[in-house]
């Protein structure tokens, strides 16, 4: 048990301290605002898309995929996403705020906790399940991130949602590219390798090299730009948002999904157990902050949420963990 707390504290406390870093360096104004807006367009358009790109574009192989597997993490987090619209219903008159809560419940830190996460879990067979669960699994967080903050918004200038705005928000989102991009790489690659022309990005030992250096950015700055702009002060005007968001990132939306994959998808081997923690018991996205604030939502409640969730994710992720291991799945 004391392994396993060391594992869920050791995935989750480097991002609280980045987040800790780059409050105090606010705090001591060797960041200024101008910095950290611009920063976190920095990231959200450039760092995290050029990762996902390489997640996407470094699986070994996507024809391997088991489709029952993905069909039921799609599933699972379409539920989760019509579930959290109706536990917003009481905030109904503050769609900045609703949009964020309903975020924080089906977004959860997949890209960036979850694929290590997996891997500690189980090993090899946990890492490349999550991979391939990442190039499905992403493209519908954010696309479904994009549906929420455009209906749901404070930023007046956006204007009344229309399917129009939508469709075109998921075309111009840098996340989605990011991974789109991946997916026509691996297709661009397998149709070079099926004529026998054995060619990878990699070959291109300076371009290869410039993303790799990007994307392993994107994390650290993301976190510390994040902690930057997080204000204790607004802490008790949020509170109660707070701590629902907090509730359902953490508690009801693991039980709910693992507890269905458990009893309803008997054949689910350990190593898609590994990715469904990933996808499900993790905290709140650190790009969901971002995004927030790219479009209009209550982006200081969305910092908040990252930063609190992933504190108390430590536990619940603890607890998800040393029941699985309990029933026998790792």
């Amino acid at each position: 048990m004391g392994d396993t707390f060391l594992f869920a504290a050791n995935a989750v406390l480097p991002i609280v301290f980045l987040m800790a870093l780059g409050y105090f360096l606010k705090r001591i104004n060797f960041l200024d605002k101008p910095f950290l807006l611009m920063g976190n367009k920095l990231v959200f358009r450039v760092l995290l898309p050029v990762m996902l790109f390489l997640n996407v574009y470094q699986i070994e192989d996507l024809g391997s995929i088991d489709f029952s597997f993905v069909l039921y993490s799609e599933v699972a987090l379409l539920v989760i996403f019509l579930l959290a619209v109706l536990f917003t219903v009481p905030y109904k008159n503050k769609p900045g705020t609703r949009g964020v809560l309903i975020q924080a419940m089906f977004r959860s830190n997949f890209a960036l906790i979850g694929l290590s996460l997996a891997s500690s879990l189980f090993g090899a067979e946990g890492s490349q399940a999550a991979s391939l669960l990442s190039a499905f699994f992403v493209p519908s967080l954010n696309v479904l991130a994009v549906i929420t903050l455009t209906i749901f918004t404070d930023n007046e200038e956006m204007g009344k949602p229309d399917a129009k705005k939508i469709l075109l928000g998921i075309v111009k989102n840098p996340l989605i590219i990011g991974v789109v991009c991946g997916l026509a790489a691996q297709l661009i690659r397998r149709l070079f390798a099926s004529i026998g022309f054995n060619f990878r990005l990699s070959d291109i030992t300076p371009l290869f090299s410039t993303l790799k250096s990007l994307s392993a950015c994107a994390t650290p700055i993301a976190l510390v730009v994040l902690g930057g702009r997080f204000e204790f002060s607004a802490v008790g005007k949020r509170i109660k948002p707070l701590v629902l968001g907090t509730v359902l990132r953490c508690i009801v939306v693991p039980v709910l999904a693992l507890s269905f994959a458990f009893f309803v998808m008997k054949n689910t081997s350990g190593a898609h157990f590994a990715a469904y923690v990933a996808a499900f018991s993790t905290p709140v996205a650190v790009s969901s902050a971002i995004m927030a604030g790219e479009m209009g939502g209550d982006d200081v409640l969305a910092g908040q949420l990252v930063v609190f969730t992933s504190v108390v994710s430590i536990f619940t992720m603890f607890a998800a963990i040393a029941l699985l291991r309990l029933a026998g799945v790792f």
